[in-house]
């Protein structure tokens, strides 16, 4: 069976997380939210469902945008599904990073959170690379390599971007690099950057095969970014500035096949794109798209997320692919199918055997039985859902307790609540009987016991009961006397217009003089009473007037609460949306119309097309027009 990887930048996992956002950043109608808000993942919202629609065998997400207090039973216990998270240390709603692997088809041996090892283990005051040899992973960076670096190791791992796995096959690094999107925080870009290709050649060295899959947040090429193709296009940059900035230098001398390595560059790169493989010259092969402006219909993106894998490992991929076509992000997922048999040592495996733990499987077949995880680093032993139940065992259980101690119930009790319920009209003496059998029968038993059991039993209800009988006997209000039948409800009538004042004639006096109102449309019916007794034009036929003075309150209500609509755009001559500028400036802040078509592959608006046109009308000088 083959083994199918998925990395997938999802843009936040929480239900509903984005729900409470304004339309800021709308654009036809769409607002940033989860997966679970779009087809197919909508029709059943669970991740066991995703999974199988995404049919991968090790899922990576970044972005998950959550913090651990915010873990819900169905994002870690997951039926068959197995957990790895790394979350922000500090920032919230911020990064984060988790692995799901498949236990069916594939259990790490190790698991580590973090790139420098440098994080504790949970459970252990000790670091990663301080951890006993058999329990580490290794390739850490050196200290000479820490001592290179402007920022701190800790705080480089302390912000939720790698979680690392082994499996006797490989090394699996499940990545959400830092975006190229402030100037403060270049920095920490650059150190991140260096970190991972530190560990990345560490493990190569050590012999073991590295799979590094996620949101690089970086275009190999130019032909992996539209807005470059554009941008060379109409002069405003060159390929060689392009490929020379220091990050995409640093990602192209890790990682081979691309133009963009730098002659002068001692490393020699170990890493393939495996994506870019199978489609070498493959135009449009986006993987991210601009929400603000709907760049997606027009596939106006950039290529940022990767399959990549050890160079030795090229023969094992038999497929590579994007799948644009599943929305719910910004991102799409991309995916890299591994060959059931592969070749390891000179010789043809399977690869379920190398997955797993020595043992587990032979020649693909399962020998074991599956287990759950040991990894201190997965979800289910989090502390929060260590040994957890699921709701439907939980109630099951509740309710075999109930039975039980129904059963241990005295006789006598058992009797009671039997009496309870098929005869709820019992006399008081047939009561007090049974209190009384009742106290005969748990003579000798412990006082705390007995009360511990009161609220249990239905005896004091009955009582209650009892005594409502008893007191009606002596003249008090009974309970049925509170459910009898209110009073009707006051209603209202029209007062007959003064005949000296509107001269009405005496078959519409008979026809209105006598009309009964609700208590909703009184207000209307009085109001226009004395709107016909005051106005001295009136004419003749007070329910001409009526009618005059509601269509004249509906007109005004209308003008004070309708909005203006919107304007329509040149070039199609439909409703325009409504965004706001987020760019920092003198105009940060103000709203803005334009065209509601999405850009064109281009990035241009265009006249004359199916995409957006060049219509732009601030709303101040539309609310002004």
């Amino acid at each position: 069976m083959p083994l199918r990887l998925t990395t997938w930048n999802v843009n936040g996992i929480r239900f509903g997380i984005r729900a409470r956002l304004l339309c800021i950043y709308r654009t036809n109608d769409f607002l940033f939210r989860n997966p679970f808000s779009y087809q197919p993942w909508r029709e059943n919202k669970s991740f066991e469902r995703m999974f199988d629609i995404l049919e991968g065998d090790i899922i990576v997400f970044q972005e998950t945008k959550i913090q651990k207090r915010d873990l819900r039973d169905d994002m870690v216990l997951i039926p068959g599904w197995d957990c790895f998270f790394s979350l922000p240390r500090h920032k919230k709603g911020y990064s984060g990073v988790v692995i799901y692997t498949r236990c069916s088809a594939c259990s790490p041996i190790r698991a580590e959170e973090g790139l420098t090892g440098t994080l504790s283990s949970p459970g252990s005051p000790l670091p990663y690379r301080e951890l006993p040899e058999d329990d580490q992973i290794g390739g850490y960076p050196t200290p000479e390599q820490l001592e290179l670096l402007p920022i701190d190791p800790v705080t480089i791992d302390s912000e939720g971007r790698c979680v690392i796995l082994e499996f006797p096959a490989f090394v699996l690094l499940g990545v959400y690099c830092p975006a190229n999107r402030d100037e403060t925080r270049d920095v920490f870009r650059a150190a991140f950057l260096n970190v991972l290709d530190m560990r990345v050649r560490n493990l190569t060295a050590m012999g073991k095969r590295v799979v590094l899959m996620g949101d690089m947040n970086i275009s190999r090429e130019v032909i992996d970014s539209a807005h470059v193709i554009e941008a060379i296009r109409k002069g405003k940059t060159t390929e060689t500035e392009f490929l020379s900035s220091p990050s995409r230098r640093l990602f192209n001398q890790l990682v081979g096949g691309g133009g963009a390595r730098a002659k002068d560059s001692e490393d020699t790169p170990v890493l393939l794109d495996v994506c870019r493989k199978f489609h070498p010259d493959r135009l449009g092969m986006y993987t991210c798209w601009e929400q603000r402006v709907n760049a997606r219909p027009g596939n106006y993106g950039a290529r940022i997320d990767y399959v990549l894998c050890s160079v030795d490992m090229e023969d094992w991929f038999t497929e590579s692919n994007i799948q644009e076509g599943l929305m719910g992000s910004d991102h799409c997922p991309v995916y890299g199918i591994i060959n059931d048999t592969v070749s390891c040592r000179n010789m043809n495996t399977n690869i379920l055997d190398i997955m797993n733990p020595p043992g587990i499987f032979r020649a693909g077949i399962r020998k074991q039985p599956l287990t759950s995880s040991s990894l201190p680093l997965s979800g289910r032993l989090i502390p929060e859902f260590h040994r957890r139940r699921s709701l439907k065992d939980m109630f099951q259980t509740a309710s075999g307790a109930s039975d039980r101690m129904t059963n241990q119930l005295p006789l006598a009790s058992q009797l009671s609540i039997s009496c309870d319920f098929h005869e709820p009209n019992s006399s008081v003496s047939n009561l007090k009987k049974e209190e009384k059998d009742t106290s005969i029968s748990n003579k000798g038993q412990p006082k705390r016991a007995l009360e511990n059991w009161t609220a249990l039993s239905p005896a004091k209800r009955a009582k209650k009961v009892g005594n409502t009988t008893s007191t009606a006997a002596k003249g008090q209000q009974t309970l049925a006397s509170f459910v009898k039948q209110s009073r009707p409800r006051q209603t209202f009538t029209l007062e007959e217009p003064r005949s000296e004042i509107l001269n009405v004639p005496d078959e519409i006096k008979e026809h209105t003089g006598n009309v009964r109102a609700s208590p909703e449309s009184s207000y209307l019916d009085n109001s226009s009473s004395i709107y016909l007794m005051e106005s001295p034009h009136t004419p003749t036929d007070p329910t001409e007037v009526g009618e005059r003075a509601i269509s004249s309150a509906k007109e005004s209500w209308a003008k004070l609460f309708t909005k203006k609509a919107p304007p329509r755009c040149e070039g199609h001559d439909e409703p325009c949306i409504l965004l706001v500028t987020k760019k920092p400036g003198p105009n940060c802040g103000r709203s803005f119309w334009i065209c509601p078509r999405p850009l064109g592959p281009s990035g241009n608006k265009e006249i004359g097309t199916p995409w957006r046109c060049s219509t732009f009308i601030w709303c101040s000088d539309w609310k002004s027009q």
